[in-house]
């Protein structure tokens, strides 16, 4: 799942619950960056698709 949209939370608890500590800042920063970027990504990709 994409971090950014719904249910992206669920997976950060989900690790957290199997690892039995919460995940740092760090790493939850990066995967928003991820799915942030895979978004954009997505939109670029579907503009560049409708015009040409």
């Amino acid at each position: 799942p994409i971090p950014m949209l719904d249910g992206g939370h669920l997976v950060y608890y989900l690790i957290e619950a199997a690892k039995g500590r919460p995940l740092s800042q760090r790493v939850q920063e990066i995967g928003f960056r991820f799915g942030l970027a895979l978004v954009g990504t997505l939109m670029v990709f579907t503009l560049i698709n409708d015009i040409f």
